[in-house]
């Protein structure tokens, strides 16, 4: 059985393996071993992002630890997991139109045993290794921005730069709205988050510190959704990888995943095609 269902893994794949660039042979005998198919090197990488297991554990006859490793390597190196995100975005904002004018964002904190790159001593934890994600969304919850700091870190210090990584996306998305609401809970109720955001001409919404909002006043359960999504993924829930280049890769396919879920249940309510889920919930 598939890690991921085949109405989901099927389009991410094809998707994927298109992004890649043409691989030439190097050895100048050409007397090596074949080289593993990619389809069978990414299935393996997506059992790795759902269960959390270790490259040996995965690994078999067919396709062994190292050449999951080295490909993903690769595949870091040239840009694919951005890239399959992006696409993933752009197919949603063309079938079903993001939320661009209504955003959320919030930190997730989760463990990092291996340490690395992107962990430090957690606050919520004991002060063992964990990992914080910044995450910022649409109005229903799309993740637009995940990135990954130490779990140290305050949330409200790490919105500026996810903030400017939303703005990069105008390129790929198109035009942006000019003064969309940002919906925040109290741990950015801070002057400099203020004075960020009126420099944006980001309307905010954020929950003040001593006083008891609902979460859904103001929208940001989306975003307290979304991080849900997200760690329902082993490798984000407990992430053992320690550099950063392979943290972001696989935050990107877990965010293609999760847009490509939103927008198969969607559509299944506006559009019909032959390989239509029978029912939009899908398992």
């Amino acid at each position: 059985m598939p890690a991921v269902p085949a109405c989901i893994l099927e389009p991410l794949r094809e998707e994927f393996l298109a992004q890649l660039p043409e691989h030439h042979e190097k050895h100048p005998w050409g007397c090596h071993n074949p080289r593993i198919a990619d389809e069978l090197v990414f299935d393996r990488l997506i059992l790795v992002l759902v269960s959390g297991m270790g490259y040996e554990r995965v690994a078999d006859g067919t396709c062994s630890a190292t050449t999951i490793r080295r490909r993903r390597d690769e595949w870091i190196a040239c840009g694919a997991g951005e890239a399959i995100q992006l696409a993933a975005l752009a197919a949603y904002d063309r079938m079903i139109s993001l939320e661009l004018g209504h955003l959320a964002a919030d930190g997730c904190q989760t463990k990092a045993p291996s340490g690395g790159q992107c962990a430090g001593k957690s606050p919520v934890d004991r002060a063992k290794q964990g990992l914080k994600r910044s995450q910022l969304t649409d109005g229903y919850g799309i993740p637009l921005v995940t990135d990954p700091a130490p779990a140290n870190i305050r949330d409200h210090t790490l919105l500026p730069g996810t903030l400017d990584h939303f703005r990069d996306l105008g390129g790929e998305l198109g035009p942006l709205p000019e003064h969309p609401t940002l919906s925040l809970d109290a741990g950015y109720d801070y002057r400099c988050v203020y004075e960020d955001l009126a420099g944006r001409q980001v309307i905010p919404l954020i929950a003040k510190r001593g006083e008891r909002t609902p979460i859904q006043a103001d929208g940001r359960w989306v975003v307290e959704r979304t991080n849900s999504w997200m760690n329902n993924f082993g490798k984000l829930r407990r992430c053992t990888e320690r550099r950063r280049a392979c943290v972001e890769f696989f935050i990107a396919l877990a965010a293609a995943i999760v847009t490509i879920r939103s927008l198969i249940r969607r559509a299944w309510f506006l559009y019909r095609w032959d390989t239509r889920p029978r029912s939009p919930r899908i398992r």
